[in-house]
């Protein structure tokens, strides 16, 4: 199950190129977001440009500004099978995935990062996601898949989620991201050395 509240910029204000004020699920620590529709053309990524096979409708921009910056901070679950106990157990893995790009040959970019953190907000482990360069785009608009996957470190409570898009150069901010996701899963727990497992 996907932990991300709104990681595809679906819900919520937007639909335009004009940046917003307000993102649901989302605290804006700089700058302001656009929420902006693949069908909206003007250069912007577009349905059959490179990015998430199943896509919704909109994708995450940093509007204007030439820095903008998005947080979400998330409370791992407590009970089941990737709860409290299954992550002091050592048996939790944690995957974070994006995707993330720009415009055409220029360098604006998104960057995308999490934080696991015990009860006192003491950063426990850190997952970072592109940026992706012009280079690794070709050249062209497009969105590239980006994943991380790690252990949850013993005492993880919640997950800070930063998302920085950042402008290089002209006028609008063409960072992109979309499909933004935080997965847990269980790994298989250990065999003893010379037992077996229960």
């Amino acid at each position: 199950m996907n932990l991300v509240v709104n990681g595809d910029a679906e819900t919520g204000p937007g639909g335009t190129a004009e940046p917003v004020d307000t993102v649901h699920g989302w605290r804006l620590t700089q700058g302001a977001p656009a929420l902006v529709p693949y069908d909206l053309g003007g250069g912007y990524p577009t349905p059959d440009d490179p990015g998430p096979t199943t896509r919704g409708t909109r994708f995450f921009t940093g509007g204007t500004s030439p820095r903008t910056a998005l947080l979400q901070d998330i409370e791992l679950p407590r009970t089941g099978a990737t709860g409290h106990d299954a992550i002091d157990a050592g048996r939790v893995r944690y995957t974070l995935t994006a995707w993330l790009g720009g415009y055409a040959d220029q360098q604006d970019g998104a960057r995308l990062s999490v934080e696991l953190r015990d009860t006192h907000g003491t950063p426990l482990a850190l997952s970072v996601l592109g940026p992706v360069t012009a280079e690794e785009r070709a050249g062209r608009t497009a969105l590239l898949e980006r994943t991380a996957t790690a252990p949850a470190p013993p005492g993880s409570r919640t997950a800070r989620l930063l998302l920085t898009l950042t402008r290089a150069g002209g006028t609008a901010n063409d960072g992109y991201a979309d499909a933004v996701t935080l997965t847990l899963t269980t790994t298989a727990r250990t065999t003893r050395k010379g037992g077996r497992r229960p």
